[in-house]
């Protein structure tokens, strides 16, 4: 088995990256960290602008980030239900074992070092040294054995709902001395360490938080650059310097640069993009479509500092219920994939900035392929197979999509609805509340969603989303194959064996069409021209990660003085 050591960490070569009350639980929790609603959006590559060389940077300030969402459940994280906004600010709060660097591989982070046995069932974690959390108590093996004995659902004080299911594999977790912690699994897993990364969700909780019966989820306590001090829904967090923070930058300047950050939810995304402008808020959240557009015009001349990629890119597409008509019916799935023209809706929506997408993967991931076999747009094939669908079944072709999104969501299924209705195909709309969607979901009343998931990185993160028997697989669709594929790239070590694993799970996905991939979703933040810092130090003497989807380090981020 191939694999490569750095630092530590063991890195498969790759580019990229009552139980029905549990699941439902667990359920709405995925849902809201899939981002459903998520409208257009995606590009291939990177624009900075206002970037480049920032100089030397300066310690003190404040900066206040407009994000595009409130996290009402708020960061009790074995138990939170983190979309980017609520990422992005445990990301302030809380450190992660291990992080990932320019290329997307793991690298050290609370841990020293993460290291398999031959076989991959069996992992050594060392932990940091000399790390303490916000109330004083020190980092060590026990606490982080009881974080992801937590994170599992396999520690008293805590009830799980989103890692139950990721983290399944793992058998066991122990503290085997007072800075090593040994993970078991239940197969081989080479990419394990992912797992404690996964997207920045997997932060580690001090005991005194992790034990707290009522108050985990707004007494928090990390080790990460910033500490707490009010958090008052719907209109701010903020958080001020961890004057004993651990890391430095590589010149020995204590980290974090700034003072304090305050982070302040704000839903419409022209309004965080004019908020910039009029000086209301220092740094935003953006992602595709108007918004984004805005802000490169913006940039292009000057009035604000933005970088904008689809780097590790989560995809936008239909998401369809394939456990109930239409789309039980093969016919009724292709119809609709080639009565899209995906090119003109991004023409239309986002004026060519986004890239159509092929598959899951996005370039540069892991099991990326430029042509998957999606079908493409052919209206003359989609009435045919309307009409195959339509003699089986005796019924038009027809679906509901309940949907929650701003005027950007609506608008694009306004679109998709226009080119259906060409091919004879009746697409229905119907606004509801996030609850409701989230319940509709669970529940399979839907005929298909708009969607936005699976960020980069790793492919065998997808997994829980994927896997037949998954109470997550909200398509409900149950392959074989796609199992047999799921579990050969987890098991498998071997880089290009993989790459090949993966490469045909895509093309799985283009023949049975359980979904319609539209693009790759393109993420910025837009900031006033004196932030900067936003990609963060480096991480381990290697240029940052650059990827955008979930949140980014708020660490090396300072202001002009």
């Amino acid at each position: 088995m191939s694999t490569h050591r750095h630092q530590g960490i063991i890195k498969p070569q790759r580019r990229g990256w009552g139980r029905v009350s549990l699941v439902a639980m667990a359920s709405a929790a995925l849902l809201l960290g899939a981002c459903g609603g998520g409208g257009s959006g995606g590009s291939s590559g990177s624009q900075t602008a206002g970037a480049g060389d920032e100089g030397t940077p300066q310690s003190g300030g404040t900066v206040i980030y407009a994000l595009e969402s409130e996290t009402n459940s708020g960061w009790c994280l074995q138990e939170a239900q983190l979309a980017i906004s609520g990422i992005q600010v445990a990301r302030a709060i809380y450190d992660t074992l291990v992080q990932p660097d320019e290329s997307g591989e793991m690298q050290p982070m609370l841990a020293e070092s993460v290291e398999p046995n031959a076989t991959f069932d069996s992992w050594t974690i060392k932990i940091r040294p000399g790390i303490t959390f916000h109330d004083g108590s020190k980092l060590d093996a026990k606490v982080v054995a009881n974080n992801l004995n937590a994170y599992r659902g396999k520690y008293k004080a805590r009830s799980p709902l989103l890692f139950v299911f990721v983290l399944e594999n793992i058998a066991t977790v122990e503290a085997t001395d007072d800075m090593t912690v040994t993970v078991t699994t239940k197969t081989p897993w080479p990419s394990f360490p992912n797992f404690l990364w996964n997207d920045g969700r997997l932060g580690i909780v001090g005991q005194a938080q992790l034990d707290d019966a009522k108050g985990c989820d707004k007494n928090l306590v990390g080790t990460g650059p910033f500490v707490k001090k009010e958090w008052k829904i719907n209109d701010h967090f903020t958080a001020t310097k961890n004057p004993d923070y651990w890391q430095k930058d590589a010149d020995g300047t204590q980290l974090p640069y700034l003072d304090e950050i305050e982070f302040r939810p704000q839903p419409e995304p022209s309004q965080r993009t004019e908020g910039i402008q009029t000086g209301t808020y220092d740094a935003a959240h953006v992602q595709g479509g108007d918004a984004l557009i805005e802000s490169q015009s913006l940039a292009d001349a000057g009035a604000v500092n933005l970088i904008a990629n689809s780097d590790f890119a989560e995809v936008s597409y239909l998401l369809f219920n394939v456990a109930k008509a239409p789309f039980n019916n093969a016919d009724a799935r292709m119809a609709v994939a080639q009565a899209l023209n995906r090119e003109e809706a991004n023409q239309l929506l986002s004026k060519g900035q986004q890239k159509v997408a092929s598959g899951p993967f996005a370039p540069g991931s892991m099991g990326y392929l430029a042509d998957a076999g999606l079908p493409a747009f052919d209206l003359k094939a989609a009435k045919t197979h309307v009409a195959a669908y339509e003699k089986a079944t005796g019924k038009k072709l027809s679906f509901l999509v309940p949907f929650f999104g701003n005027a950007e969501a609506q608008a694009t299924l306004e679109l998709y609805q226009s080119q259906l209705a060409e091919a004879g195909i009746e697409l229905k709309l119907q606004p509801t509340e996030q609850s409701a969607e989230i319940d509709r979901a669970i529940a399979g009343d839907f005929g298909a969603l708009l969607w936005r998931n699976h960020p980069g990185g790793d492919p065998d993160l997808q997994y829980v989303w994927w896997q037949s028997e998954s109470p997550v697989n909200f398509g409900k669709f149950a392959d074989p194959e796609i199992d047999k594929l799921l579990n050969e790239g987890r098991e498998n070590a071997d880089p290009a064996e993989r790459t090949k694993i993966y490469e045909e799970l895509n093309r799985r996905f283009g023949s049975e069409l359980y979904n319609v991939w539209t693009a790759w979703v393109k993420w910025g933040v837009v900031s006033a021209p004196k932030v900067h810092g936003i990609l963060g130090p480096d991480v381990d003497g290697k240029p940052p990660f650059p990827g955008l989807a979930t949140g980014h380090p708020v660490s090396g981020m300072w202001v002009d003085g």
